[in-house]
């Protein structure tokens, strides 16, 4: 098998590679938009671990160029920047898998063994979803329709920038279950 690894993470991106190859992963890597295609046009990989956020471009923009080269890649975008927004229009614009980051190796390699197992059967949630990850993810999806522009946003939630920015910067943590008896 063989991959192609894209972050503008160098430190990632070397500790991924040396993580899948030790599992028998072959992988390329690019830190750019621009030597990600290269680097797939030259050897077409079985899978692509792009991103989001590399420096000025977008994971999300590669996603049809890759799968022009090669159809059946499999592409998993990971980002340390997870809304339900991004995982939407990822998915919109054909990525396999969404996953946030730091992803496992674990995790990547369920994501790639996922082509052969049948959807999962959606779970009921035992409580509902706090309030400050709604707003987060309605936050979220305002910044994709202004494309990340955050005066806009602001102007489209109804509220000042600087607030924004506020709640920006107070990215929610994990929910907390309620503990079983």
């Amino acid at each position: 098998m063989i991959g192609l690894l894209v972050d503008d993470d160098a430190l990632y991106l070397a500790t991924l590679r040396r993580s899948l190859q030790r599992r028998g992963i072959e992988c390329d890597t690019a830190d750019s938009a621009a030597a990600a295609l290269a680097a797939a046009r030259a050897r077409p990989p079985d899978f692509a671990l792009l991103d989001l956020k590399l420096g000025e471009d977008s994971g999300l923009a590669l996603i049809a160029p890759l799968r022009a080269i090669r159809a059946d890649m499999r592409i998993l975008l990971v980002t340390g920047y997870a809304s339900v927004a991004t995982a939407v229009e990822a998915i919109k614009r054909g990525a396999d898998d969404y996953l946030p980051k730091p992803a496992s190796v674990e995790a990547i390699l369920r994501a790639l063994r996922a082509e052969a197992a049948p959807p999962p059967e959606p779970e009921v949630a035992d409580t509902m979803i706090p309030l400050h990850r709604l707003e987060w993810e309605h936050i979220q999806q305002a910044l994709g329709e202004t494309q990340g522009n955050i005066s806009a946003a602001a102007r489209l939630l109804g509220m000042h920038r600087r607030t924004l920015q506020r709640k920006l910067s107070k990215r929610p943590g994990a929910e907390r279950r309620p503990i079983d008896d």
